[in-house]
């Protein structure tokens, strides 16, 4: 898994800054090009999509309608690209994957991209995850992006270093002892007090993010009006700054992480589901030892993704065929198996891909946790410079990891950056 799709906080949140999105010209938002070339184009990066699906989406739609579909798998800045050749008008894909973080400063330019409600996505949309698909749609209900993944967050905890403690160990146990963010604070400093030199919490960025994620408003609201000053985001401020104070945050601001997984010195970590293929590959002299139970404090999204079919789009009827072919919930539970992709189609949770025992898990069956999570999401409204008008606050939480400033001094340091970037974004 590349590094986009971990998504450490402040890379992917600042990937999103960068050249808008010109206006279209003339016509609607159901416009296109041409309504039936053979031949269509799909961008996506490495690991937004299951190859294997792709591949066989080929031959079924060269076999059964004549459609030659290509692919292409963007590296780098995926958003920038994409941008670039629209704006050019040249070279753009039928069918394009947009990125979560991205998809919120692409709505306004709506106009720019099919609405999917005019190919029939609104019969689909029952099958997905509301919250998912309405993350997808412009304020005035265009629908840009058919949901691809989705990140319901959850606790991975090492269940073997728990128990030698003394502590819960199974999930049940840890859920019910660390229900709430004080619990689980609680339980952190139990076992720092019986294991000197671990650590609970790999940093404050992450308590702020997941803390942000449970509720249904950010630092943007509809009106666009910024609201970062307001109570929820000072919570959540106060929330991600505890662990520090109470020293059980390890600092991990860099590419330490692996080295703490692997060494046991970071017990648990809160992620998304896709984190799970993340601490595998770090750490795989520990299968087995790991375990997951629900987020403390109620669930919560990190990531996943859409595909949106541009104006350019050459026939838009068989591009729409074809998403909707790639993103059935058969087809999800194999991005799931594939490439750790949590499927936004809940009829995926009950199929074998997704109710195996994982064994890096010691046998749980993880959905059991994160499929309630999914489908707990709170719907939130995320404003096109709200990933732009964050990134002091993780800056301002790194400060006082690493240099020691003062929690309140950085609050306010904080939120008199954000509400400058907010001005300079056109933000009331």
């Amino acid at each position: 898994m590349d590094l986009s799709r971990r998504r450490f906080v402040q890379t992917a949140l600042l990937a999103t800054a960068g050249t808008p999105l010109m206006a279209a010209c003339g016509g609607g938002s159901g416009g296109s090009g041409t309504t039936d070339g053979k031949e269509l184009t799909l961008w996506y990066w490495g690991g937004g999509l299951s190859d294997s699906v792709v591949d066989d989406a080929k031959r079924r739609f060269a076999r059964r309608e004549d459609i030659e579909l290509s692919s292409s798998l963007i590296g780098g800045n995926f958003r920038q690209k994409l941008l670039t050749s629209m704006n050019a008008r040249s070279n753009v894909p039928d069918i394009t994957g947009i990125k979560g973080e991205d998809i919120a400063a692409l709505l306004p330019n709506a106009d720019r991209f099919i609405d999917l409600n005019t190919l029939g996505f609104d019969r689909l949309r029952s099958d997905y995850l509301e919250w998912k698909w309405k993350q997808g749609q412009s304020q005035d209900g265009v629908q840009v992006g058919f949901p691809i993944d989705i990140g319901p967050t959850a606790l991975f905890y090492r269940h073997d270093l728990l128990a030698d403690a003394g502590l819960p160990a199974e999930p049940d146990e840890v859920a019910a002892a660390t229900a709430t963010w004080d619990d689980y604070f609680a339980l952190g400093q139990e076992f720092t007090r019986a294991v000197p030199g671990a650590f609970w919490v790999r940093n404050t960025g992450t308590v702020f993010s997941m803390a942000m994620g449970q509720g249904s408003s950010r630092l943007i609201d509809e009106n666009n009006t910024f609201i970062g000053d307001q109570d929820h985001v000072r919570a959540a401020w106060d929330l991600a700054v505890r662990p520090y104070e109470l020293g059980i945050d390890a600092k991990i601001n860099d590419e330490s992480l692996a080295a703490a997984l692997a060494a046991g010195d970071l017990v648990t970590e809160t992620g998304a589901a896709w984190a799970a293929l993340d601490i595998a590959s770090m750490a795989p002299d520990t299968e087995g030892n790991w375990r997951v139970a629900p987020l403390p404090g109620g669930p919560s999204n990190l990531g996943g993704s859409f595909l949106a079919l541009p104006r350019e789009c050459r026939n838009p009827e068989a591009a729409f065929d074809i998403i909707t072919w790639l993103l059935s919930p058969e087809n999800q539970a194999r991005g799931f198996e594939e490439a750790a992709l949590f499927p936004s189609a809940p009829a995926a949770y009950d199929l074998p891909a997704l109710t195996a025992p994982d064994p890096f898990f010691g046998g749980q069956k993880t959905v059991e946790v994160f499929g309630p999570a999914a489908e707990g999401i709170p719907a939130f409204y995320e404003a096109p410079a709200d990933a732009a008008v964050s990134v002091p606050y993780y800056t301002e939480l790194t400060t006082v990891e690493v240099q020691g400033k003062d929690p309140e001094d950085a609050w306010e340091d904080a939120v008199d950056a954000a509400r400058q970037i907010a001005r300079q974004e056109g933000v009331g």
